[in-house]
């Protein structure tokens, strides 16, 4: 432990060859293209920054190991030589991490198209089969901390009372301190407990105002780009009053993360968080597209990732497989339109692959009647059986292999910029395994 090199090591010597911290460190400066990242450091001023390539291998190295927080991967920079191999035993602040993930979330999401070229360049990716589907993934926020509309004017007037007595008692303590210690003396000053509750006041007003200016708009068209409504202000796609206009008593709003809802999970629980979709090859389980949403219901979903898997590759896979959350009317003309073979359930897999609603027909619907009498006809020799196989591993690879099962940062933009991120490392770590 005491002996003193004569001649300082080698990082490169410190890890073994072909380990995956080499690998993304070389692609990233070799392989991606960091100019719009790089044209924001024109001007030298202060002291100079850490360069912004072993800022992005760090991020996506870190991702790749399942080390998502900024103080975690300033730790690592510390104590973990495969980190030092990455950032050339530079040690940068958790500050610097946070700041710069913040500063150019934008452009890290945008090399989740450049990593699934280089996919393809190498040969992982065919569309031959392309399986869709989507996860609730755990907002920045938890579901309590959201409150019914009913509970908002219920809690206003009750904190709107506790505020008014407690200023009147503390004008009355004032009045008698200053008989007792005279006009001149300290004594006013308002108790944090008080502040506290004032605050919170304030916010539930504001939040019970938002839900009440929503109430008073039309209702959205069929797009998520945006939040979209309020958990509890549609429900199936109608909208929902309350008897005066307003929002109706079950609408809800959270404090922390404004534009996370209440996503439905198995076994009839539910969770403060948002959609994360994906599409994925059936070749080596890579990514091809990514999309999130706040609204937990799948099927305006299936559209804006096949657009986006031919604006990226140029090309229409050839068969399509998704569960009963994609499947509708509109969803099926689109994929008959591109002459795309679709597996699409319209109800519940069961496991000896048909489906639970197969001897159902749909007579206003008869492209699903066709569905499902194509898949209950091919039983288990139906190539629908491919969906689980080829795109639930990959959600298991990123939430319980990699333990990512929160975001970290909060408002739909960020997120989304964080679920590229997440998707780019995890096409990464194909393109390493296949090197």
């Amino acid at each position: 432990m005491d002996q003193v090199w004569l001649l300082p090591p080698s990082i490169r010597d410190l890890v073994p060859v072909g380990h995956l911290s080499h690998f993304v460190r070389d692609t990233v400066r070799e392989e991606l293209d960091l100019s719009t990242i790089l044209s924001c450091y024109g001007e030298e001023r202060g002291l100079p920054p850490y360069h912004p390539a072993m800022m992005v291998a760090l991020l996506l190295y870190g991702y790749s190991r399942g080390v998502y927080s900024s103080r975690r991967l300033a730790q690592a920079c510390e104590e973990r030589v495969d980190f030092m191999a990455v950032t050339a035993m530079n040690r940068p602040d958790f500050r610097t991490i946070a700041t710069f993930r913040r500063r150019h979330l934008k452009a890290l999401g945008e090399l989740f198209v450049q990593v699934l070229r280089l996919c393809r360049k190498a040969g992982l990716v065919q569309l031959g089969h392309v399986a869709l589907d989507g996860t609730k993934v755990q907002a920045n926020a938890s579901r309590h901390k959201a409150m019914s509309y009913g509970r908002m004017r219920e809690a206003e007037r009750k904190l709107a009372a506790e505020v008014a007595a407690w200023f009147a008692r503390a004008e009355a303590t004032d009045q008698a301190e200053d008989a007792a210690h005279g006009a001149d003396r300290r004594g006013d000053e308002m108790p944090d407990w008080v502040a506290d509750k004032v605050a919170r006041l304030e916010r539930l007003r504001a939040a019970k105002a938002a839900l009440e200016a929503e109430a008073k708009l039309p209702p959205p068209d069929q797009d998520d780009d945006g939040p979209g409504p309020s958990s509890g202000m549609q429900k199936r796609g109608m909208p929902q009053r309350g008897p005066d206009g307003g929002p109706p008593d079950r609408a809800q709003r959270n404090f922390t993360d404004p534009d996370s809802r209440l996503q439905p999970t198995r076994g009839g629980g539910v969770l403060q968080g948002y959609n994360a979709q994906i599409a994925v090859d059936g070749a080596h389980q890579v990514i091809v597209a990514q999309r999130l949403q706040t609204s937990p219901n799948d099927r305006r979903g299936l559209k804006p990732l096949l657009t986006a898997t031919r604006r990226a590759l140029h090309r229409n896979p050839r068969e399509v497989s998704a569960d009963t959350g994609f499947c509708e009317e509109a969803n099926l003309a689109h994929l008959a339109r591109r002459r795309i073979v679709a597996y699409i359930a319209p109800g519940r897999a069961r496991h000896d692959g048909t489906s639970s609603t197969g001897k159902r027909r749909w007579r206003t619907a008869p492209r699903v009647t066709a569905m499902a009498l194509k898949l209950r006809r091919a039983g288990r020799r139906s190539r629908y059986r491919l969906r689980k196989q080829i795109v639930e591993p990959v959600f298991g690879q990123i939430k319980q292999a990699r333990g990512f099962r929160q975001f970290l940062l909060r408002g739909l933009d960020k997120v989304r910029g964080e679920w590229a991120l997440i998707c780019t490392t995890h096409n990464l770590l194909k393109l390493a395994a296949a090197s």
